[in-house]
């Protein structure tokens, strides 16, 4: 048994970090090429960034839906998008208040919850079915033709685009697609290693998918989010960090949680509806309040990423109180 625990956590370990640089790599040859191609960085940044920093949680998503794990699946979705709110910004706000003035950011707040809402009204019968993922996955090219035409609405004093300028690296075609192809096939790779890892580990210590793909995956699929988020803030480009995060959001409930209904329908563990989605809800809510900026540019400082970063702590203590008994 001892046997099996160290190459899972081999397995999760080094998952863990090809995801990230797959991730990496697939964003920016994908970046590189749509600017080649004369795409605008706001457009780019806005769907392509958003995109391939959830493309970890998609690749585990499919892989474990594949491999008969769509509990897991669900569980990366759901427990992604809290680690989002609750450590990312957390302790991103913590590192440096950050302030947002993006308009377009505002714009993405209520389309998020309208997603929200839409995947609770699916699941509230407690089954994720084929239709519920026809429906959410469908959604996918439905939110990038809006998120597009959003960003074609919006002039160049959106913050937002010259922070996507900044990022945007500047490599000819040919090597962008290289990344590019180098980067799915990481991510593939990484995927199917990070997935029989982290089912082994909630086989032997006796757990179930739905937790392991709530902590251990949704952390570690979280990790370009989190550094990408550190690494804007950094740079002084907060609107990012925000973005970055919506963005995964709102993909990972209609991607990484469509695809297990597609692939492999089932009925939903009752703690999804019961703790898990609506302490989503909360962080969401939490977040838009913190962030949207009632009256001028929203602002998350320091004792707002405490706030939000003990709330996480304590889902994860909630988990291990409910799974310990």
């Amino acid at each position: 048994m001892s046997t099996i625990i160290i190459l899972s956590s081999l397995a999760i370990l080094s998952g863990f970090v090809a995801l990230v640089w797959g991730a990496d790599r697939f964003v920016s040859g994908a970046s590189a090429t749509a600017s080649n191609f004369g795409i605008s960085p706001l457009i780019i940044g806005l769907t392509i960034v958003g995109f391939g920093t959830s493309a970890p949680e998609i690749f585990v998503s499919l892989v474990a839906a594949l491999q008969g794990s769509p509990e897991l699946a669900v569980g990366n979705a759901i427990g992604s998008n809290i680690t989002n709110i609750g450590l990312v910004l957390g302790c991103t706000a913590i590192m440096t208040p950050l302030l947002v003035k993006s308009e377009i950011l505002r714009r993405e707040y209520p389309m998020m919850f309208a997603i929200m809402l839409l995947a609770l009204i699916l699941i509230i019968d407690g089954n994720l079915d084929f239709w519920d993922g026809v429906i959410l996955v469908s959604g996918l090219p439905l939110l990038i033709i809006w998120i597009v035409s959003l960003g074609r609405r919006k002039n160049r004093r959106d913050p937002l685009e010259k922070e996507f300028a900044r990022e945007i690296p500047h490599v000819s075609t040919g090597k962008g697609l290289l990344w590019l192809a180098i980067g799915l096939i990481i991510l593939l790779i990484s995927s199917r290693l990070l997935v029989w890892g982290a089912v082994n580990i909630a086989h032997v210590l006796g757990v179930s998918d739905l937790v392991i793909g709530l902590t251990v995956v949704a952390i570690g699929t979280s990790l370009p989010e989190l550094a990408a988020s550190l690494i804007s803030a950094y740079k002084g480009e907060p609107d990012i960090a925000i973005g970055n995060v919506l963005g995964s959001n709102m993909f990972n409930l209609l991607a990484v949680m469509g695809l297990p209904g597609l692939i492999a329908p089932h009925a939903l563990d009752p703690a999804v509806l019961t703790r898990d989605y609506p302490f989503m809800i909360g962080l969401s809510v939490a977040l838009f309040v913190f962030a949207y900026g009632f009256r001028g540019d929203g602002r998350i400082n320091r004792f707002e990423g405490f706030l939000l970063l003990a709330s996480y702590l304590a889902y994860l203590g909630v988990l291990y109180w409910q799974t310990s008994h």
